[in-house]
């Protein structure tokens, strides 16, 4: 049985993101499957930090991007919206170039947060950075939670 309660649609995921820091650096919505939902972005001068590594912080841009989204397809986005309450990050390994892929998968789906388990990994398919994402599922007309 799958997650989704609204079945992504890749193409229009990705337009979306037209004029924000996803369209900025290159963020692809590319797969799902019952369990998961996945995107890239790309490595290049717009997402590497002075010494040509992937940036630390467009890896997280990337994944909360790519969770935020898994979350609102998981809801009844006519009563609920939701808004990311806490991402970290565990950088692994260095990318230098090609595209970076991210693979979300829920942790936890409850009534008012969900958990994302978010994993990139670059082209050899080695493991580059682990993060974990908690959303806020807030009512609509509800201010989200204060942090």
């Amino acid at each position: 049985m799958s997650l989704w309660r609204n079945t992504p649609d890749l193409q229009k995921l990705t337009s979306t993101l037209r004029n924000t820091i996803g369209e900025l650096l290159d963020i692809r919505f590319e797969a799902f499957d019952d369990e998961s939902l996945t995107a890239s972005m790309v490595v290049d001068p717009r997402t590497q930090q002075p010494y040509g590594l992937l940036h630390g912080g467009a890896s997280v841009v990337l994944a909360e991007t790519l969770g935020s989204t898994a979350s609102f397809l998981c809801i009844d986005s006519s009563q609920f919206y939701c808004v990311g309450l806490e991402v970290n990050a565990n950088h692994l390994r260095g990318v230098r170039s090609g595209r970076v892929t991210a693979v979300a998968r829920p942790v936890h789906l409850g009534r008012t947060t969900h958990v994302w388990d978010i994993r990139l990994s670059g082209e050899d398919g080695k493991p580059s950075c682990i993060s974990r994402l908690t959303m806020a599922i807030v009512p609509l007309g509800e201010q989200p939670p204060k942090a």
